[in-house]
């Protein structure tokens, strides 16, 4: 048998938000080296601030400014910190209640003396970032602090050119095992071969493979080649250009059900107007240069196929 495929992946978009007045003012602050909080109804102050009280969901929007020093109220130890984490060392995960709030802000903790220098209860102050942008990250890390409450600037939460939106990348690494089944299946594909599987109990032919029948719930280890020939079966057409993929819009990805499949995959139809493009649609893959996968689909010239012999797999 074959080595069982495996390969780093990553999932990676840009998040983009706007803010309403309370967060704008939040992140304008810390641009200008202030921390705000907003007051509640009952006299809190919640850091980070909220634009609706998480007790009585009633609007916010009265800013308090709160000191840049504050007590540890829990903690937990980064020995390894990831790409993209505030420190490139070891480091603490800490939730400080600034002096003059009544909740935690998550950060990190600068902490060269090791896990052993933490504790709850320790004094902190705000290490700011040199360049300062309006972001969470003005905030550099917290630093150990024995010298009493930062003063307050006296800032009351107005400024000039606010900050009005940001962008979060978000971003996901991680190593992918496609298993037995789909490992065959990738193989395969290098050959231009389709293998699937057959279900031992219901006989349906599952592309690409589980390596389990999702209805019975029986391994599959019988392979069988299909297509490579198949049948539209719904599709849609693509008018917004994804970045780096270098494909002109409009385009149609659609569910393709191959010959002798009883499961429908998707691809990219060419070779045809994506205005002419329909259910029963009959087409053969093109493939990439080198294998590895098809490129897209295009028309066989053959009749349509009879909308009863692929209702199922719709």
């Amino acid at each position: 048998m074959p080595e069982v495929l495996k390969a780093p992946l990553v999932v990676e978009f840009p998040f983009t938000r706007s803010l309403g007045p309370v967060q704008s003012a939040f992140l304008t602050g810390l641009r200008e080296r202030v921390v705000l909080g907003v007051r509640t109804v009952d006299g809190r102050t919640l850091v980070p601030p909220v634009e609706y009280d998480p007790v009585s969901s009633e609007e916010l929007s009265e800013l308090v400014e709160v000191a840049a020093t504050g007590t540890v109220t829990t903690w937990a130890w980064n020995p390894e910190p990831r790409r993209g984490q505030p420190l490139d060392r070891p480091f603490a995960w800490v939730l400080v209640r600034l002096d003059g709030a009544d909740t935690g802000l998550l950060h990190a903790l600068d902490a060269p003396g090791g896990p052993d220098s933490v504790h709850t209860g320790m004094r902190v102050r705000v290490r700011w970032a040199g360049e300062r942008s309006g972001a969470i990250t003005d905030i550099a890390c917290f630093e150990p602090h024995n010298d009493g409450t930062a003063a307050l600037t006296g800032s009351d939460g107005r400024f000039e050119d606010l900050v009005t939106g940001i962008v979060a990348p978000a971003r996901l690494d991680y190593t992918y095992s496609p298993g037995r089944a789909q490992t065959a299946y990738i193989h395969a594909l290098a050959e231009r071969r389709v293998v699937g599987e057959r279900c031992p109990s219901c006989r349906k032919v599952y592309v690409p493979p589980r390596g389990a029948c999702p209805t019975c719930g029986v391994a599959t280890l019988e392979r069988v080649e299909v297509g490579p020939r198949g049948t539209v079966t719904t599709y849609c057409i693509v008018n917004i250009k994804a970045k780096n993929l270098d494909i002109e819009v409009p385009y149609v990805y659609a569910h393709i059900a191959l010959d002798g499949a009883d499961l429908a995959l998707h691809g990219r139809i060419g070779g045809i107007p994506y205005d002419q493009v329909r259910m029963g649609l009959r087409v053969e893959p093109v493939w990439s240069d080198g294998g590895g996968h098809p490129d897209h689909y295009r028309p066989t010239g053959e009749p349509d196929a009879d909308y009863e012999t692929y209702k199922e797999l719709l």
